[in-house]
């Protein structure tokens, strides 16, 4: 069974794509490629305890584990040596990919408080928007009550889109809701 986001990519966003730019093939229409959630952990350096448990939170957010990511070199000033766990991370593709981009849209960025929109110049430009959470608590898994540390997180949407243009249609076809800023091209 597809997702909800899928069934509505394949429906709705695909042929408005078509449409729009004019594309001559449906192979040309920009699709979402993967959602990558990390989540950077400082204390980690001092606990290792909260790298897991931040690590366990993701999880419950993602639908699937989190890898604890480790530090590729020491830095003295930090206290840190390489290898130590400095944080998390998650990559979603597929049915898994497209429930989280619909909880993500439609539950947990109207939850931020004073939430005005998502920045329309957060694009890469390649088509990739990343978009940064400063509470994890947003999420309807995560229980407030067994959280001990607020912690943010980035969460990155990756399309296969050549140009931003293409990417900003695409997530605005999935109601992405970007704050009404004039976009200025380059």
């Amino acid at each position: 069974m597809k997702a909800r986001f899928h069934e509505q990519y394949e429906t709705v966003v695909k042929p408005a794509l078509m449409t729009q730019f004019k594309y001559k093939s449906v192979m040309e229409v920009p699709r979402l490629d993967k959602i990558v959630i990390n989540m950077g952990v400082g204390e980690g350096v001092l606990d290792q305890k909260k790298v897991h448990a931040a690590a366990t939170e993701l999880g419950r957010i993602a639908g699937q584990k989190a890898v604890v990511t480790r530090a590729k070199t020491s830095v003295a000033t930090f206290k840190l040596r390489e290898g130590m766990a400095v944080g998390c991370k998650v990559t979603l593709r597929r049915t898994r990919m497209y429930e989280f981009l619909d909880r993500l849209i439609t539950i947990a960025l109207p939850r931020v408080r004073d939430f005005r929109g998502v920045s329309p110049k957060s694009f890469d430009g390649r088509g990739n928007f990343a978009l940064g959470l400063k509470e994890q608590i947003v999420f309807p898994e995560i229980d407030y009550d067994q959280v001990t540390d607020i912690r943010g997180m980035d969460i990155v949407i990756c399309t296969n889109a050549r140009t931003d243009d293409e990417a900003r249609a695409l997530l605005k076809g999935f109601q992405m809701p970007f704050t009404k800023q004039t976009v200025e091209r380059n």
